[in-house]
């Protein structure tokens, strides 16, 4: 407990008549009954207030968390006081983070027990854990602030955004994808498995038309086809020191790890199997292919605590490993952010060892700083020339990605926030060619 501003201006006044006393000795008595008097009623009232050591917390959360997304934490409290209370409370939950509706301030009537929710946004993945509560309330006659903090330990699991997974799975069952701004082919219809006749929509190619059906019935009858299944898709993740960089406070390894995650979702759902290798000087995660909706679950429990290393990543051990673990034919997708034009030549060559036998994409992160800059008026000479060299730096590596798309290799050139939707609409395009 401490005492409060009022208590301190109370004693202030009772001090002005004893000081007064040394010149006017009547007047000093004065000041001694009121000192004595402001310490009976300070004790008074600390007696008859209710306290929060009586109230009791707890926190409800769940084990898992997602990063860079609004997490609710609900605060229950019970009122063990005689009478109502007010309640100033606060709570340290898993840093670093951003918090919305903390601190705050709840009346409890007594014997009664509700309840408030803030949020949290961590800007961490791993496993982490809230720490102490604090609550702290004032006495009935205002004389005092009373305290109290409670150690309350809530363990959790910091994710990549899976909030993202599930908002994908409920438009998914909607059939409404396309809101999360995805170029969606149209899978049904253009893959080599006959699934079945129906008739003609607009937007189907004329060659699906089965001519022999549409004599038949008299109107234009379309050919349906499912796209082949069961195909392998194996996602390489860069976890080196070029993914350490943070656009937004986010690590470009955290904006791959989401799309990692998202993709391995649409790709899950269209039947194939998903495996991912998170690389850096060494093999920092290997999880096999698996297949079926519910692997994405077993995909994040094995991959968020994977965190960027400050060391080159070794491509050459990237090659070894694809070669000796996947001698099937499959579609490897490599994830990884270009620091300049030799770092992406490095890259290039290594995704061009990867052909033989497999379909490589590689999706480059944009180096967002490097463009803001080339889009700024220079001012001075300086300036001047640090554009100019922005703008060589930017179109080498285009030049770079333009050569590989021409050689036959599939690269996009994506902004950290389009890097998912890019990267989900080239594995459809490519499942809807059937060229894996």
């Amino acid at each position: 407990m401490t005492p409060r501003r009022l208590m301190m201006w109370l004693f202030v006044a009772a001090g002005i008549p004893l000081v007064a006393g040394v010149f006017i000795p009547f007047i000093g008595p004065v000041g001694a009954v009121l000192s004595l008097l402001i310490i009976a009623v300070a004790i008074a009232d600390l007696a008859i207030s209710p306290t929060p050591t009586l109230v009791d917390v707890q926190r409800e959360v769940g084990d898992v968390m997602s990063i860079g997304a609004r997490n609710a934490v609900k605060i229950w409290f019970t009122n063990r006081n005689g009478g109502p209370i007010t309640i100033e409370f606060d709570d340290e939950p898993p840093a670093p983070c951003d918090t919305e509706g903390l601190p705050f301030e709840i009346e409890l009537p007594p014997g009664r027990a509700r309840y408030r929710v803030y949020h949290t946004r961590p800007h961490h993945r791993g496993t982490n854990r809230f720490g102490k509560v604090y609550l702290r309330s004032r006495s009935n006659l205002l004389l005092w602030s009373l305290h109290h903090e409670l150690e309350i330990d809530s363990a959790v699991r910091i994710y990549p955004d899976i909030q993202a997974v599930h908002a994908m799975e409920l438009l998914a069952r909607r059939n409404r994808v396309s809101e999360l701004g995805l170029r969606m082919s149209r899978l049904m219809g253009r893959g080599s498995e006959f699934e079945r006749l129906r008739e003609f929509r607009r937007e189907d190619e004329y060659r699906q038309i089965d001519w022999k059906a549409t004599a038949k019935h008299q109107k234009l009858i379309s050919r349906e086809y499912t796209i082949e299944r069961n195909q392998n898709i194996l996602i390489l993740l860069d976890a080196g020191r070029s993914m350490c960089n943070e656009v937004d406070g986010i690590t470009h390894l955290d904006r791959g790890l989401n799309a990692a995650i998202i993709l391995s979702y649409i790709a899950l759902r269209q039947g194939d199997y998903v495996g991912l290798m998170a690389f850096s000087n060494k093999i920092d995660r290997f999880v096999r292919p698996m297949r079926g909706a519910g692997s994405v679950q077993t995909l994040i429990r094995s991959v968020y605590d994977l965190e960027p290393q400050y060391e080159a990543s070794d491509y050459d051990l990237m090659v070894e490993e694809v070669r000796r673990r996947f001698r099937k034919r499959s579609l490897v997708i490599l994830i990884s952010h270009a620091l300049d034009e030799l770092h992406l030549t490095t890259i290039s060559t290594h995704m061009r060892q990867l052909r033989a036998p497999h379909l490589v994409l590689g999706a480059f992160l944009r180096n967002v700083p490097l463009h803001e800059r080339l889009n700024t008026v220079p001012e001075t000479d300086v300036e001047a020339f640090q554009v100019a060299a922005a703008a060589e730096m930017v179109s080498a590596q285009t030049t770079q990605i333009a050569e590989l798309q021409e050689h036959g290799q599939y690269a996009v050139d994506s902004l950290p926030e389009d890097l998912s939707a890019d990267l989900i609409s080239q594995y459809l395009e490519i499942k809807a060619r059937h060229l894996l």
